[in-house]
């Protein structure tokens, strides 16, 4: 752990810890107590009406990824729902091990889980947090989809992404972390051109700023609700309502997956663990478990 000032920390080199780790994860929670500039954390637990996501809140200035610490937290066996949040990341990251750009101005936020699923049906949660966040940003009154796998989309520009990181045992899940990066007030300028060309943010879709505390306040009851869907084991609910909202589905993709193998045919649907259902070029179907997807032609 590598501290820099008060709320600024980094758990980059924590294989090399030889500290308790009991007392790194008390010392973690005592700065995130108390709390960051500008997040409202007193407000955001008086007003949330969940029964559990979100009851305990820690809260940074800056970390180098709030996944980063919470997936230490998590192995210290914090409360299910615990939410670690910062106002900027520098070591962000989003899937495939690209770098997220998160600076001030944007909501960045991870939620601790430990479902109790086979860990074969772990990518739902990942449809979870998608069904969360677009429903979350619908509230404000624009059109937020879902681009498989993990993308929020606000007229084909992205507006968010979610990272999923597990730590599994054999045939149960250890904890889950879902990380959230919303676009929400970023100023022009902020993030690097190529970023700035494909995504888009709140203020830009509103013209006005976005009330962060109200969005992460709809964020963390949606995802409630659906996480509740996923415990209850009501997949057909979470992908009913993953595929109505789902930007994907009906378009022609070319999907990147590792070792620069690429797929290219047009998304017929997704199953019931979340896989990708392609029709390739060839006109067979082939079932794609993960890769970055990249829309051709949006047919809705």
């Amino acid at each position: 752990m590598i501290l820099n000032y008060k709320g600024d920390f980094s758990l980059s080199n924590e294989k090399s810890v030889s500290i308790n780790e009991e007392k790194i994860a008390n010392y973690i929670k005592k700065l995130g107590v108390e709390g960051a500039k500008n997040i409202n954390v007193d407000e955001i637990k008086k007003e949330l009406k969940t029964k559990y996501i979100g009851h305990d809140i820690y809260a940074f200035e800056k970390v180098d990824s709030t996944n980063a610490i919470a997936k230490f937290l998590a192995g210290t066996e914090v409360e299910e729902g615990t939410i670690v949040i910062a106002r900027s990341q520098f070591k962000g990251k989003g899937r495939m091990g690209k770098k997220w750009e998160s600076p001030s101005g944007g909501i960045w936020l991870s939620i601790i889980i430990y479902p109790e699923i086979d860990p074969q049906k772990a990518s739902l949660i990942t449809l979870c947090g998608g069904v969360a966040v677009s429903k979350a940003i619908r509230r404000l009154g624009v059109d937020a989809r879902i681009k498989w796998p993990n993308d929020i989309l606000i007229n084909h520009k992205k507006i968010a992404g979610i990272l999923t990181e597990a730590n599994s045992n054999f045939h149960t899940l250890d904890y889950v972390v879902v990380g959230i990066g919303i676009d929400s007030n970023l100023d022009a300028g902020s993030v690097s051109k190529k970023v700035e060309d494909v995504s888009t943010t709140l203020k830009d879709e509103l013209k006005k700023e976005v009330d962060e505390t109200r969005l992460i306040l709809s964020l963390l009851e949606e995802f409630e609700k659906v996480y509740e869907d996923l415990k209850n084991e009501k997949f057909n609910e979470i992908l009913y309502n993953w595929r109505n909202l789902s930007q994907t589905i009906g378009s022609n993709v070319l999907i990147e997956q590792q070792f620069g193998k690429t797929l290219k045919g047009y998304v017929v649907g997704i199953n019931n663990q979340g896989a990708l259902i392609l029709e390739l070029n060839n006109g067979k179907l082939k079932k794609v478990i993960s890769g970055e997807s990249h829309m051709k032609e949006i047919e809705k």
